[in-house]
């Protein structure tokens, strides 16, 4: 078994869904990695500098995650890095980390505007009016 420091980008769009799922305890009959996958999300921290999602998580796989990446994390997260640690390791690390769930993700792209009479602009669309 091994341990790893995985770093993610949350898909924002999905958060709520995320953590609906997890709440209601869906991934925990996923076998093997369910509960260890299950808890590691629900301690998730957020990396505010890296704008990332980072958790401890055990596995047994060769590539690292490959089967939790299949059935729930490439669904709700991009961009996905691990570091191989000794346990309990990365938890110290990102101990000082706000919770993930505590952040106010929304699905609504914010608004930019330049000035009071300027152009508003929508980053999803990149549309400016």
């Amino acid at each position: 078994m091994a341990f790893y420091l995985v770093r993610a980008r949350l898909r924002v769009e999905r958060a709520a869904e995320l953590r609906a799922r997890l709440e209601r305890g869906e991934f925990r009959t996923l076998r093997p990695f369910g509960p260890a996958l299950t808890a590691s999300l629900e301690n998730a921290r957020w990396d505010p500098g890296a704008g990332e999602a980072v958790w401890e998580e055990e596995d047994y796989c060769s590539p690292p995650l490959a089967m939790e990446r299949a059935a729930v994390l490439d669904h709700y997260f991009d961009a996905l890095r691990v570091e191989r640690v000794p346990q309990g390791e990365g938890w110290r690390r990102i101990a000082d980390l706000p919770s993930l769930w505590a952040q106010p993700f929304t699905q609504e792209p914010e608004v930019l505007r330049w000035e009071e009479d300027g152009p508003a602009c929508d980053p999803a669309t990149g549309q400016c009016g």
